[in-house]
This record gives structure tokens, C-alpha cells and sequence, in this order.
């Protein structure tokens, strides 16, 4: 059973936000909760697609292992956020390993159960399409920055995407540990570190996870204007 801040987070998931809450409780009896502790893996790349989840509490990283054992980061998603879609309503094989990054609790319903009320709610079928539509988006944009963006313009990217404010001054927390990040953001650790030392140059500054930005709106100065200048440059990474 739902409580009621798991069923917000629901509501609000951009999987579910623009479904009749009358064709969402319908969902409900046919879905499940589960638990995953940090480390734990979900599925691994290769397993037949049959669910689609929905984080309701915790984090989870979405890897591919190359052939060599390396792992890339896909994606890493929290709250609210929807994976799974694409692989399950083409009854096809999940494309990536999903683990547990800390404890996390995940909502999930099949595939099947999602397509029976397709043809009476075209809205539902809309929302899986409108969902696969937006992460092929998000991997086509995460594409052009790895391979257009140096390091430090992704860095930037994303401390800027983290801030609380708007302009000014401001110190937050990193989502995740460094290693994380850094995968996240397709490059190696010691690449990480690099770009965080150049960060320096206009004020951002690091202790722990703790991120200092000394002016956000010459982050973002910084962030836009290599994009534009730098856009055909090669990554380093």
C-alpha cells in the first residue's frame, strides 16, 4: 500500500502527471513496491524487459558493462524518475544493468499490465510514448556533450543545473559521490578533478561535497560562452 507521499511522488512523475487520477488508481492494485538496499542490483543488461519502475525513494544508476568489464554511466535517477519503458512495452531485453546507488524503494507494474488499458486510455499509451521520447532526448543531448563539451564545460553544466538559486552566491552538495559523477558525465576521475581545479578560475571551490560557487551568473557565463566557442573542440576526457 501506497502512503500518501509515495502516491504524490507518483502524481507528480512526468510518467504519470497527465493521466486521470481515476485511470491511476486503476493502475494501482496491479502494481508493487520494492525495496533495494545501496549496492544492490535490480537487473542486469541481457534480462527480458517485463516492468517498468518509478523511483519512489533513494537513487539508482542505469550502467552498460562493455565487453572488457569497464562500466559506463547512462543514467543515474532519483525521485519521480521513470526507467524501463521502451525495453518492457516491446517485451524486449533491458539495454543497461540497473544498481542501487543508495537504499531506494521502487514502484513497478508490468508492461502488459500498462498495455491492457491502452485502447479504453490512449492518454496512458501517449505517456509511455511522450516517457521513451523524453530519455532518447536526454541521451541525444548527454551525446552532443561528450562529444562536443570539454570536461569542464560539463562540469560546469551540471553545477549550474544543482544550484538552489537563480544568481548570486551560493554552496550546496553534491547529489553523489565524485566517482559517480564523474561517470555521469562521461569522463574519468582524475578528468573530474582537473576540471574542478580550472572551476577555480571563477570562483567555484570544493571541500568534501560541499561546492562553493563564488557567482553563479559567471558560471553561467563561462558555461554558455565556451559551449558557443568551443562547440566543434575535442572533449577532455
Amino acid at each position: 500500500m501506497l502512503s500518501k507521499d509515495q502516491m504524490l511522488v507518483l502524481r507528480e512523475s512526468p510518467l504519470f502527471r497527465d493521466i486521470p487520477q481515476k485511470l491511476l488508481d486503476k493502475l494501482m492494485p496491479q502494481a508493487g513496491i520494492g525495496k533495494l538496499a545501496r549496492g544492490e542490483t535490480l537487473f542486469v543488461q541481457g534480462d527480458p524487459a517485463e516492468a517498468i519502475y518509478i523511483v519512489l525513494e533513494g537513487l539508482v544508476k542505469l550502467v552498460r558493462i562493455t565487453p572488457s568489464g569497464d562500466e559506463i554511466v547512462v543514467a543515474v535517477y532519483s525521485r519521480g524518475e521513470s526507467f524501463g519503458e521502451a525495453a518492457a512495452l516491446q517485451s524486449g531485453v533491458y539495454p543497461v544493468t540497473v544498481e542501487a546507488v543508495e537504499d531506494s524503494l521502487l514502484f513497478h507494474i508490468t508492461a502488459r499490465n500498462i498495455s491492457d488499458h491502452f485502447r479504453e486510455n490512449p492518454e496512458l499509451a501517449m505517456a509511455m510514448l511522450a516517457s521513451t521520447f523524453r530519455h532518447n532526448h536526454e541521451l541525444v543531448m548527454e551525446i552532443e556533450d561528450i562529444k562536443g563539451y570539454t570536461a569542464a564545460q560539463r562540469l560546469a553544466t551540471f553545477l549550474v543545473a544543482l544550484a538552489p538559486v537563480d544568481h548570486g552566491a551560493c554552496t550546496f552538495l553534491l547529489p553523489y559521490d565524485k566517482g559517480l559523477i564523474a561517470g555521469r558525465l562521461g569522463m574519468k576521475p582524475e578528468s573530474l578533478s582537473r576540471s574542478f581545479s580550472n572551476l577555480r578560475n571563477i570562483g567555484v571551490t570544493i571541500r568534501g561535497g560541499h561546492v562553493s560557487v563564488a557567482d553563479l551568473d559567471q558560471l553561467k557565463v563561462f558555461s554558455d560562452s565556451e559551449r558557443q566557442s568551443d562547440l566543434h573542440a575535442a572533449p577532455c576526457a
